[in-house]
C-alpha cells in the first residue's frame, strides 16, 4: 500500500502545471529585512513537500473548495475552522487550498499545539514549512507582518473526538477572539467535512495518552491509514468585530458564539451537498 501511494506521489510532480510553481514562488513569505522568517519558514522548503501535498488535495483526497474567494490576497486575516479526523490532515488541505487553487496564492501560518515542537523531526518539518507554535505573542507577530493565520479553537478536543461526535463542535476557545478585537483583524470561518470519516474513532484512552505524555490515544477500528474520502472545505464571509480585547469573558464568549453558528452553518451545507463519504 505504501509503496503505491508513495508512486502515485512521484508520478504527480510532473502533473503540477508549471504556472502553479511559479506563482508558489511569488507568494509573500513575511520575511524580515534580513531575508529571514523569524520562525524558521523556509520558502525553498515548499517545493519538497509541495508535491505530496498537491497529490493527497487533488487526487487522493479529491478536495471540493467554495468561497476561496473570500480569503483575501493580501493583509492581516484569522481563519477559524473546526478540527476533526485523529490527524491534523484538515490544516494540511485548508493550506493546499489557498496555495494551489487561489489565482493569487497566499502562505498560511498555522498555529499548532505547544507539544508538537517537543517532537525532533516534526518539528523541523512543521517550522520549515511555515507552522508556528500557537502562542498570542507568536500570532500577534504575524498579524503585524499581514500574515494569515489558520487557527483551530477546538483543540485537541476537537481532532480527537469520537466518531458518536461528528461534526458536533467542542467548545472554542476566547484567544482568537481577544487577538483579533486586539488587532482589528477580521476572521474568516471555514467548514471542512470529510475528515471526520478519515479516521473514525471509537474510543480515546484518556489515562494512556497522559502515561505516554501525548494529548490523545484513540482507538480506530479501520487502522491509522487515512481513507481517502472527499474533502469539502466552504470559507464563509468574513466577520469583523468591535470591542475591547480586555472584555470579561462572558462579551468575549457572545463574539465567538457568532463564528461558531457561522462555522456550523458551512458544515451543514457540506453535508447537505455531499452525497456519501467518497463523493
Amino acid at each position: 500500500m505504501f509503496q503505491k501511494i508513495k508512486s502515485k506521489v512521484l508520478g504527480t510532480v510532473d502533473r503540477i502545471p508549471k504556472e502553479t510553481w511559479a506563482r508558489i514562488e511569488e507568494m509573500e513569505a513575511g520575511q524580515n529585512e534580513y531575508g529571514f522568517d523569524p520562525f524558521g519558514f523556509e520558502p525553498e522548503f515548499l517545493k519538497y513537500i509541495g508535491p505530496p501535498i498537491y497529490f493527497f488535495h487533488k487526487k487522493y483526497f479529491r478536495s471540493k473548495i467554495t468561497g476561496l474567494e473570500n480569503v483575501p490576497d493580501t493583509g492581516a486575516c484569522i481563519l477559524v475552522s473546526n478540527h476533526s479526523g485523529q490527524i491534523a490532515l484538515d490544516g494540511m488541505l485548508i493550506g493546499a487550498a489557498c496555495m494551489f487553487d487561489k489565482k493569487r496564492p497566499r502562505m498560511i501560518r498555522s498555529m499548532v499545539e505547544h507539544w508538537i515542537p517537543t517532537l525532533p523531526f516534526a518539528s523541523w518539518v512543521f517550522a520549515r514549512s511555515g507552522q508556528v507554535t500557537g502562542t498570542r505573542d507568536n500570532a500577534r507577530l504575524l498579524l503585524e507582518r499581514d500574515g494569515c493565520l489558520l487557527v483551530f479553537p477546538e483543540g485537541v478536543k476537537g481532532i480527537s473526538k469520537t466518531y458518536d461526535r461528528a461534526y458536533e463542535l467542542a467548545n472554542f476557545g476566547l484567544g482568537f477572539m481577544r487577538l483579533a478585537l486586539e488587532t482589528q483583524t477580521p476572521i474568516i470561518p471555514i467548514g471542512v467535512v470529510g475528515g471526520e470519516e478519515q479516521i473514525p474513532s471509537v474510543w480515546n484512552i484518556e489515562s494512556l495518552a497522559g502515561a505516554v505524555g501525548i494529548p490523545s490515544f484513540p482507538v480506530t477500528p479501520l487502522g491509522a491509514l487515512p481513507l481517502p474520502v472527499k474533502y469539502h472545505i466552504h470559507f464563509g464571509e468574513p466577520l469583523l468585530f468591535e470591542g475591547k480585547a480586555d472584555e470579561e469573558d462572558r462579551a468575549i464568549r457572545d463574539k465567538v458564539d457568532v463564528v461558531t453558528k457561522a462555522i456550523e452553518k458551512l458544515i451543514d451545507n457540506g453535508l447537505t451537498e455531499r452525497t456519501g463519504f467518497f463523493f
